[in-house]
């Protein structure tokens, strides 16, 4: 198992990320995007409606270089915010059944390299950073 159960359970709790990938010139794009852990495969996979049409989803194939964060503001006061990063390679995949709600065959499947997390575990306060063996 790549992800811990805490990261698990603050991942379940969240609806969207910002997607970052690489196109084969060099340029950086960021996009929001929906995303569910695949339990059977322990990967993040991103979805969405003609996602195959997509520069990121391009990009993926291209490149496969991605960083998927994840975040958001527990409390303004005071002030808690915490989230995760994922870095890692990514494949484009295509001709998938699609999990129920979203539209498109394609998938781009996130296997994490290294995990930054913070303030998502309260008996790990601060910044936590790990690599993952694939």
């Amino acid at each position: 198992m790549i992800f811990t159960t805490v990261e698990l359970a603050y991942l379940a709790g969240q609806r969207l990320g910002r997607l970052a990938t690489v196109a084969p010139d060099g340029t950086p794009q960021n996009s929001p995007v929906g995303f569910r852990h695949n339990a059977a495969t322990d990967t993040i996979d991103v979805h969405g409606y003609n996602l195959g049409a997509s520069r990121k989803f391009r990009n993926v194939a291209a490149t496969r270089v991605v960083s998927l964060v994840v975040d958001d503001i527990a409390s303004v006061d005071p002030w808690q915010v915490r989230g995760l990063e994922i870095r890692g390679e990514a494949d484009a995949v295509t001709g998938e059944d699609p999990p129920e709600g979203y539209l498109s065959p394609e998938v781009i499947r996130i296997r994490p390299r290294r995990i930054i997390s913070w303030g998502i575990d309260p008996e790990a306060p601060g910044m936590q950073a790990r690599n993952t063996s694939l």
